[in-house]
C-alpha cells in the first residue's frame, strides 16, 4: 500500500496499526466455554482433557482458570 493510504488506515484505527492475519473472531472464550471449564475442572478433569472438550489449548484453559480463581489478583 502507498504511504498515503498507510497513514489514512493508521489514522482511522486511532493511531494503532490494525491487526491482520488470522480472523480474530472466536479468539475469546464464550460464556458457555467458561462454564464448561469450571464444571469439568470441578469434576477433576485435566487441563488437556478440558482443552479437547472445548476445542482450545490446555494453555488457554490454564490461563482462564488462573485468571478467575479465588485469590487471583
Amino acid at each position: 500500500m502507498s504511504r498515503r493510504t498507510g497513514r489514512r488506515v493508521l489514522a482511522e484505527a486511532g493511531g494503532v496499526r490494525p491487526r491482520r492475519g488470522r480472523d480474530l473472531k472466536g479468539r475469546c472464550l464464550t460464556f458457555a466455554q467458561r462454564e464448561e471449564i469450571a464444571v469439568l475442572r470441578a469434576q477433576g478433569h485435566s487441563l488437556r482433557r478440558i482443552g479437547v472438550v472445548i476445542d482450545r489449548s490446555a494453555s488457554t484453559v490454564s490461563k482462564e482458570l488462573r485468571r478467575n480463581s479465588v485469590g487471583a489478583h
